[in-house]
């Protein structure tokens, strides 16, 4: 088998001043770190070094990148014959992103938020074109020969391994939302325990969270891959990026297959940082629905959408629904320094109860 080589992997072959080996896999994030500082050997994926851009003139603005890694295609120009979807399924920019959607699946591993061979990633690459992951598959040990291509009804059109099942919950989600370009579904411990919880994340409490993420959807548990569980996540999936499936996971899309995967990691970060607060037992602090607007002005100005843009102030920041499991309180004895809270009456059978077993225990013990 060959050699996966991650951003870690590639790390230390700098440190050791080592080369990659002539047929490595390289994740995206791996070719990135060693392009220009490690001999590839005969690596097909290596790309030349840019050449250093001389100084700009005085003056003269200068550009910043900022890297897009979203794939765009001419629409109305899909291939249709087998053998133009064979070039299409084959040619280097299809690689490119079959290797990058390899490079995900090996971070979703590696950070816990998939198991045995859980979770599944999508791109749309066309018009009724979509790359999809196998089933049967661990999403840290994926090549790009394992990689399909599917339409947009879920019919498996090239690639030798066969399509997950759970594709078409991404494709309920691509069919209703255009800017859904990537999805990946996973079940990260902490989202994924809300998700078994039937708990919706609140909001108003991370600036970044409201920014990157918006509000969290929550869709109602369907059978995973079945037609209803592709209904329900898509009908959410339109107005929010992220979705937590009740009892099942979380499904997030993007731009681009990067893209989505931050939001992944956006999402367990944020419920487990929840998840901790509300065991401190002060309560949850919030910030005003009015800076909450001014985070959906910044959010749409990245150009993602938001479905709160034109909700009322006081329809922002309701958290009513939400129930922390445990509060760290102890309350108050009443003045009599009984074990009912003040004002309490208490139970008169609960009291005869308890005397009863007093009586008894004292008993055995005066006969000992």
């Amino acid at each position: 088998m060959r050699k996966v080589i991650t951003a870690k992997d590639a790390e230390e072959l700098l440190r050791k001043g080592e080369s990659a080996p002539a047929d490595a896999i390289l994740t995206p994030s791996a070719r990135d770190l060693l392009m220009g500082h490690v001999k590839l050997g005969n690596l097909a994926a290596a790309r030349p070094v840019p050449a250093v851009a001389p100084p700009a003139a005085r003056g003269a603005k200068k550009e910043f990148i900022v890297p897009d890694y979203e794939f765009k295609w001419t629409p109305g120009r899909d291939p249709k014959s087998p053998a133009e979807l064979e070039r299409f399924f084959h040619s280097p920019p299809i690689h490119e992103l079959k290797e990058r959607m390899c490079g995900i699946g090996r971070r979703i591993w590696e950070k816990d938020y998939v198991d045995g061979n859980g979770g599944n990633i999508t791109v749309r690459v066309g018009d009724n074109l979509v790359l999809c992951t196998p089933t049967l598959i661990s999403k840290g040990f994926m090549v790009p020969e394992e990689m399909c291509l599917i339409d947009l009804d879920g019919n498996q059109l090239a690639g030798t391994r066969k399509r997950t099942s759970e594709a078409m919950t991404h494709l309920g989600i691509m069919k209703r939302q255009p800017r859904a370009k990537a999805c990946v579904h996973a079940h990260p411990p902490h989202a994924t325990a809300f998700a078994v919880a039937g708990v919706r994340p609140p909001t108003c409490m991370i600036p970044e969270a409201e920014v990157f993420l918006g509000q969290i959807g929550y869709a109602k548990y369907q059978t995973p891959g079945s037609p209803a569980n592709a209904d329900e996540v898509g009908a959410i999936g339109v107005e929010h990026q992220a979705v937590i499936m009740e009892n099942h996971g979380v499904i997030v899309w993007g731009k681009d297959v990067e893209d989505a995967y931050w939001k992944m990691e956006n999402v367990d970060s944020y419920c487990k940082t929840v998840w901790i607060a509300s065991q401190l037992g002060t309560g949850l602090h919030t910030f005003g629905p009015d800076k909450l607007r001014d985070l959906i002005k910044l959010r749409q100005s990245l150009g993602m959408p938001d479905n709160r843009a034109d909700l009322k102030e006081c329809e922002l920041c309701d958290n009513s629904e939400f129930r922390p499991g445990v509060v760290c309180s102890v309350p108050a004895p009443d003045a009599g320094g009984g074990g009912a809270a003040a004002g309490e009456p208490a139970d008169p059978q609960v009291e005869a109860l308890v005397q009863q077993l007093t009586d008894q225990i004292l008993k055995q013990l005066a006969g000992k």
